[in-house]
């Protein structure tokens, strides 16, 4: 009994960690809804802005689908991403920069271009384009964090959590459908809430994250292993045949 006793403790001590890390990511998520549901309601005068209601709602099943699913699988997922120790220097300037045009600025803009009338009249066929923009993003990015145990929302490599190379779902196809999504969702959503003005922001963020996917694709060449097989495998970044 005495020598499985320390294996318990351990296996309690990560429960813990993990539970802990859950509660800390519903608190950021939380967090981050209100911030974002405040800046387009503020920006745009309007609480009862359709558009940006169906935004939150498109984000939100998302998030809940992912959770349902990822809790049953692999939990340790959603603890990880709360935690953003290891993170690389780049990816604080180039990641944050990301958030504020992505999570602030287009936001902003979308909600200032709402109450003042910037774009005026826009076509309905573009917000419908947009929001199917806005589902499969969301929809990729879901796939892809299922997929991947080390989906993180940060740039690292944790060997220490026995980070590996992941070749299935999406990854079969290019090495970071995550950094796709999200490129494809900052336009889309600039459609969807109707302005064009919000295509500014929306285009610096997805500049910015191909400077990321650059950058994290030099970072795992050098520091995750197999990574350089994998890439020779799976030839391309964010397009297939393309780059």
């Amino acid at each position: 009994m005495s020598s499985t006793a320390p294996d318990d403790d351990q296996h309690r001590t990560e429960s813990a960690e993990v539970s802990a890390g859950i509660r800390r990511r519903l608190v950021q998520i939380t967090a981050l809804f209100l911030v974002q549901g405040a800046v387009l309601f503020g920006a745009s005068g309007n609480f009862g802005w359709v558009w940006a209601w169906l935004f939150l709602t498109v984000q939100l099943a998302g998030v809940m689908l992912n959770m349902a699913i990822l809790l049953r699988r692999s939990p340790v997922t959603i603890a990880e991403r709360a935690d953003a120790h290891g993170m690389k220097t780049w990816d604080k300037i180039v990641g944050g920069l990301w958030a504020v045009s992505y999570f602030l600025a287009l936001l902003c803009v979308a909600g200032l271009d709402i109450r003042y009338g910037w774009t005026g009249a826009f076509p309905i066929g573009l917000r419908l384009l947009g929001l199917a923009g806005m589902i499969a993003g969301t929809g990729l990015i879901g796939w892809a964090m299922i997929s991947n145990a080390h989906f993180d929302a940060v740039a690292r490599v944790r060997m220490e959590r026995g980070h590996r190379v992941c070749s299935s779902g999406p990854y079969r196809w290019i090495r970071h459908p995550g950094y796709l999504a999200a490129m494809v969702q900052a336009p889309a959503l600039a459609l969807m809430l109707g302005s064009f003005w919000a295509l500014i922001p929306a285009a610096a963020a997805a500049a910015l994250m191909i400077a990321r996917t650059h950058l994290e694709d030099r970072m795992l060449l050098q520091e995750l292993d197999g990574y350089a097989a994998y890439s020779r495998a799976v030839r391309y970044r964010l397009i297939p045949r393309l780059w």
